[in-house]
């Protein structure tokens, strides 16, 4: 049997790669560091995975932003804005793509969450004059360097039909018609490895979706020129994040040489695919889950493997990761406040690897059963812990009445009431809610973790910070204000810290996009609010200003997906359990005079499972549980939501169901296009459109934000458009958030008065 994983994280078990990108961004340092810091992770890397015991070690699957962007940049699919020469694809060209050029005022590519993951991905364009033209030096680079290393390098490509799939199609372009000259590309480049590798595993998690017909004729084509060219190299398909369904017979009948298939949320597939499985066909088993921090019950997966064997010659079995460690933690061995009883239940990246090669040998059930033995143990002790069960959390969701989803009043009745309340001008303009992160903010929030604060000096350093946010509001003219944020280490962690049923890591990183890491925390128990966790710094925020203060939390849904979720009770009952504490948080912040208040729901698209027939179960309960912390409060007392980087069409009724009374999403990279769901589902409540891009650096002109709000009312009527920018605001500096804020205010003035003047 062979042991690999699908891929590996990226960033180093100290963020090397986010220290040295961000070092580059800024022109601190010069393209041969920021070359020679990825190539040292590269190889750390490799070799972490050879000394765990992997037998073919994942290339291409390293990215200095985005896998997906570096398919576009391996294809030539170069977008023409950014005025590709042609020749080897500049890295300045490669974060034009990725983050726009401000010199030149040429707005990045769209970028969008990666099926169910919490991880953002590139979206490739194709127009009539796509490119498509072999750029694969890095990648053939990385196989040698593997093989001169002493191991066997495994190339990860992803899928043409996955590419083509989740591409945007621009300027009345069918981006099947791309896919004769986009394959030829692919052939040159899996003939080009085909010298220096065993295997190329290529990935098709589209293969777990719903397809459209085209889709099925695509992989049949593709792949018959892929065989033709791939010699005496094996391919391996790849599928993640489901299981095949009916696209079974057609993984099966493609002519490659094995499959891979997901076995932790794909788990009942595999008698489906035993019997069907060609003679031929090498079958790789993801057992690990590359999506969540729990031990694999090695038993349970071992009996699998060896179920397997008694079908399948041993020689044509591969053990693996369910799906890419790219969404893991690194090593749990490096977290050293971590409580060891709940740290001895977890693995995280390289554990993984471990795990993977401990189900290779599955004979040491019997020969070496200590491991396994530890293994179970360490199950048992988690199942049985004191923490783990909470009966008066367990109570309090058995008692929800179904009146506890509703508000008093519909939203018409409830939008005059709150009109008459705030009081605000047309186009009310807000932000979304955090502000720049500074580095005395990061610093003295460390000061105080660590100790060298008392908590009044604290406090004091943070309401500081809060009236600088709260005056530069002001005078740039807002309407609707908010704090900033400046206690808040990250939008889920913050409340996790407060809420009983969490814990904590130190350095688990999992990239989020770019450079950008999040840290997310654990659920390994009931969860339940002590007490207030945001009243106070709010209602001193609103002291310090006439205008409406929103509230900022984070709802429930976007709690669960951005945090690694216990797996022993259905993720419902969990979001159920995190609803009622937000709940409790937004009925506190009304009593203490709170007007406005934002439950950021940035995750619902995000975790609806990736096949139709599942995806209403999910929206019922994810809905339900954002209206359960909203329907406590009274008319006059205004519920916000926010939502980004998310395709909102199959979704509107459930957006719609939510009942929010405002909600602002991401819209300036998709030049409003966004909003098209919006006006065909006649959405009844307010919007507000993202106007500017934060992720990128570039500062938007006054005119540009003008045209996009001209846009969006061609399918918002005027006095439902709020104005705002795409995200909060934590990773901008605070130069560059002035000057675009500033501009979004002139923009939004220049239309009032086009108004007022009729």
């Amino acid at each position: 049997m062979n042991a690999h994983v699908l891929g590996f994280p990226r960033m180093g078990i100290n963020r090397e790669l986010k220290w040295a990108l961000e070092k580059f961004w800024r022109g601190e340092t010069t393209e041969t560091t920021l070359v020679a810091v990825a190539e040292k992770l590269k190889q750390r890397h490799w070799n972490l995975q050879a000394a765990a015991g992997m037998d073919l070690l994942p290339v291409g699957d390293f990215s200095l932003y985005d896998h997906m962007l570096d398919t576009i940049t391996m294809l030539g699919a170069v977008p023409q804005r950014f005025e590709w020469s042609g020749e080897e694809i500049s890295h300045k060209t490669y974060f034009h793509m990725a983050r726009g050029n401000a010199e030149k005022s040429v707005p990045a590519m769209e970028m969008t969450k990666w099926f169910d993951s919490n991880y953002h991905y590139i979206v490739p364009e194709l127009g009539p004059d796509t490119p498509f033209k072999k750029n694969n030096a890095h990648l053939l680079a990385d196989a040698q360097a593997v093989k001169k290393l002493g191991h066997s390098p495994k190339p990860v490509l992803i899928g043409p039909i996955t590419f083509l799939l989740l591409a945007k199609e621009i300027k009345e372009c069918n981006r099947w018609d791309h896919l004769e000259r986009m394959t030829n590309v692919y052939c040159e480049i899996i003939s080009d490895l085909a010298a220096h590798c065993s295997w190329i595993q290529i990935d098709e998690p589209a293969l777990c979706t719903d397809l459209p017909p085209e889709a099925k004729a695509a992989f049949l084509f593709a792949y018959s020129k892929f065989r033709a060219v791939a010699n005496s190299t094996r391919l391996l398909l790849t599928t993640y994040f489901g299981d095949l369904g009916d696209n079974l017979d057609l993984a099966l009948s493609l002519p490659v040489d094995g499959i891979h298939i997901d076995l932790v949320r794909g788990s009942n597939q595999l008698e489906d695919v035993l019997s069907k499985l060609p003679a031929h066909f090498s079958l790789s088993l993801g057992l690990v889950d590359g999506r969540n921090i729990w031990k694999t019950d090695l038993e349970a997966a071992a009996k699998k493997v060896n179920a397997v064997r008694q079908r399948v010659k041993e020689s044509q079995i591969m053990v693996s990761s369910s799906c890419s460690l790219l969404h893991s933690p690194m090593d749990v061995s490096a977290e050293k406040e971590l409580d060891p009883e709940l740290k001895e239940w977890m693995a995280f990246a390289v554990q993984k690897c471990e795990e993977v090669a401990a189900l290779k040998q599955t004979s040491t059930i019997t020969e070496t059963p200590s491991l396994f033995n530890q293994n179970k143990a360490a199950l048992l002790a988690r199942a049985i812990h004191s923490d783990v069960v909470d009966s008066r959390t367990r109570n309090k969701v058995q008692a929800i009445t179904p009146e506890m989803f509703n508000r008093t009043s519909p939203f018409t009745e409830r939008n005059a009431i709150q009109r008459d309340r705030l009081k605000l001008p047309i186009f009310p303009i807000t932000t979304i809610g955090s502000y720049p992160q500074t580095v005395e903010i990061r610093k003295t929030r460390l000061e105080f973790k660590k100790g060298e604060l008392s908590k009044t000096q604290y406090n004091e350093a943070m309401q500081r910070h809060i009236s600088e946010v709260v005056d530069h509001q002001e005078e740039l003219g807002l309407d609707v204000l908010v704090h900033g944020e400046p206690e808040r280490n990250d939008m889920v962690e913050y409340f996790g810290q407060q809420l009983k049923g969490f814990c904590f890591t130190s350095n688990g990183w999992v990239q989020s996009y770019g450079s950008r890491c999040v840290k997310p925390p654990i659920i390994y128990g009931d969860i339940s609010r002590p007490e207030k966790m945001t009243v106070d710094w709010t209602v001193y925020a609103q002291s310090l200003t006439k205008k409406p203060m929103k509230g900022m939390l984070t709802g429930p849904v976007t709690i669960l997906c951005w945090s690694f979720v216990r797996n022993d009770i259905p993720r419902s009952e969990v979001c159920h359990q995190i609803a009622l504490a937000i709940r409790d948080e937004v009925i506190d912040l009304e009593a203490a005079g709170i007007s406005v208040i934002q439950i950021d729901e940035a995750a619902l698209r995000e975790g609806m499972p990736i096949r139709k027939d599942q995806q209403q179960e999910y929206l019922r309960w994810a809905v339900d549980c954002f209206r359960l912390t909203s329907g406590g409060v009274r008319d006059s007392t205004q519920i916000h939501s926010h939502m980004c980087y998310s395709e909102f069409n199959v979704i509107m009724k459930s957006i719609a169901e939510m009942d929010a009374d405002v909600i602002s999403i991401e819209a300036s990279r998709s030049g409003m296009e966004l909003l098209d769901a919006f006006n065909a589902y006649q959405y009844p409540a307010e919007i507000g459109p993202g106007v500017y891009d934060i992720h990128s650096p570039r500062i938007p002109g006054a005119d540009e934000i003008y045209w996009l709000l001209k846009k969006a009312l061609e399918v918002i009527p005027m006095e439902r458009l709020w104005v705002n920018p795409d995200c909060g605001l934590k990773t901008r500096a605070w130069p560059e958030t002035l000057a675009s804020l500033r501009n979004m205010v002139t923009a939004t003035k220049r239309l009032r008065n086009e108004y007022d003047q009729q």
